[in-house]
């Protein structure tokens, strides 16, 4: 059977072997020249090289030093001649210079290549070829490492761009010669981006967005986003002054961590009476939120959760949001902006916490166990969600572990006593023993009373090899037959 399987193998012609070969990294294809002479530079031929120096994998043809790497990628290259390439991903660290990398991209761009990805040493910062953005070739470009200066881009056929560590050496005006320049641009991902006072960014092309900003003390004068055909949205920075334009007609998916400067975050934190412009600033964070809410699935983080704690202006409604995750990691962040915001989700069917700490305030309602009662509200008694996840359960934060679980359970509790559509609760528990899983789970059927009786309750850790699941039907605890 053995060889009747290597006879099917090597009747194959060269062109199906090489898109076989395609799937694995080069290294590992390179593998294959041992198994006899046909397949002895077979594997040079593949439209996709894939040269990882930072790979541990298959000892049997790892590089010894950075001398053999370059060597390998430069024999794999001179082997191909003039073949096209398709895709190159490079993946290297110190030790390799500038005039080894600078041949094999321009190898690759001279041979037709339309994926690049570039994994490089940040040291390489100024040898970057300025050909790679006036390719008529690519449609997918990926550089992490290096700081990419951003001068004239010309990719007539780029559809995504997703680059780490950017400057625009012309700020906005940059920015906008950059989207000028691809005009079919479908994906933009820009992280630790070098932001400047004011942004626009504008196209009607663009499907997926992510600007991720560096944790920077100061504020944005004025950031405009005129993308009605957005469907996904990740969105990092400090909060701006002004937010003119926040167009996203098409969006179903967003992720929002905008946050205050340090002495906003303090002067709200500590002071009874917050001045005038700082809460004009805390209050473009719902400006911006009213862009964006037609979204369906909705992250935010606790740094978003903090802006909307110490807002003055009221919540937009969520009309169509059905999935909501809410960072509550973070015990120094209160939930006052919760009671009001699962009221303006009428439709919200999912909602997920990432940790249950916070900060014990008289202001978060029905939604904790440290509400005023004259200040009670009904946002958990009314909310429509019928699935509700609690990640990082059990996760400490401070030397208190077991009285931080308690706390945990007690507002799991209050949950379910209080959310009549819920149908199922998920635990993620934090936790390699098996036996603390069955200690929840007992907990949990304990309870004397609960609002939904149709609520499925489950308990599951990812640190357990085989995570067993404890599965509670409350339907079936109180005898009932739903």
């Amino acid at each position: 059977m053995e060889d009747c399987c290597k006879d099917v193998i090597n009747g194959l012609p060269d062109n199906l072997l090489c898109q076989i070969l395609s799937n694995l990294s080069t290294k590992e294809a390179a593998l294959t020249s041992l198994l006899s002479k046909r397949w002895r530079y077979l594997f040079a031929l593949v439209p996709n090289l894939d040269f990882d120096d930072l790979s541990s994998l298959h000892p049997e043809i790892m590089m010894q030093d950075h001398t053999s790497f370059i060597d390998f990628v430069d024999r794999v290259l001179k082997l191909r001649g003039k073949d096209h390439v398709n895709k190159l991903s490079l993946k290297c660290g110190d030790g390799i210079e500038d005039e080894d990398v600078f041949p094999w991209i321009s190898n690759a761009l001279r041979h037709g290549v339309s994926d690049l990805s570039l994994l490089v040493s940040p040291t390489l910062v100024d040898w970057l070829p300025s050909k790679i953005f006036t390719s008529k070739t690519l449609v997918r470009l990926k550089i992490r490492g290096p700081r990419v200066k951003l001068r004239n881009v010309r990719l007539p056929r780029l559809r995504t761009l997703d680059l780490d560590s950017v400057v625009f050496e012309e700020g906005e005006i940059g920015f906008a010669k950059l989207l000028s320049g691809c005009p079919v641009l479908e994906e933009l991902g820009l992280a630790n981006l070098a932001w400047w006072d004011s942004c626009s960014v504008s196209s009607k092309i663009l499907k997926r967005l992510t600007l991720c900003c560096p944790n920077y003390d100061k504020n944005r004068k004025s950031v405009s986003f005129n993308t009605p055909n957005v469907v996904y949205f990740k969105y990092s920075d400090t909060i701006a002054q002004n937010y003119p334009i926040v167009n996203f007609d098409s969006l179903v998916e967003a992720s929002i961590s905008i946050r205050m400067t340090k002495d906003q975050r303090d002067s709200v934190r500590n002071a009874s009476d917050v001045d005038e412009e700082i809460t004009e600033m805390v209050g473009n964070a719902t400006v911006f939120l009213m862009g964006i809410c037609n979204v369906k699935t909705l992250y935010l983080s606790y740094e978003t959760l903090e802006m909307l704690n110490f807002c003055y202006e009221a919540i937009p409604v969520f009309n169509k949001l059905t999935h909501l995750t809410i960072d509550s990691s973070n015990p120094e962040v209160g939930w006052e902006s919760l009671p009001d915001l699962l009221k303006n989700c009428p439709n919200l069917e999912t909602l997920v916490f990432h940790g249950l700490h916070h900060k014990v305030t008289d202001r978060c309602g029905d939604v904790c166990l440290c509400q005023g009662l004259e200040k009670c509200t009904s946002s958990l008694s009314q909310c429509p969600v019928k699935f509700l996840t609690i990640m990082k359960f059990g996760e400490a934060y401070d030397e208190g572990e077991d009285l931080n679980m308690e706390i945990e359970m007690e507002k799991i509790k209050h949950f379910l006593k209080k959310m009549t559509n819920l149908e199922k609760l998920v635990i993620n528990y934090n936790t390699s023993v098996e036996n603390d899983l069955v200690e929840v789970s007992s907990q949990l059927q304990m309870l004397p009373e609960v609002a939904s009786l149709k609520c499925k309750i489950q308990v599951i850790s990812d640190n357990l090899s085989l995570s067993p699941t404890f599965l509670i039907s409350l339907s079936m605890k109180y005898g009932l037959l739903l």
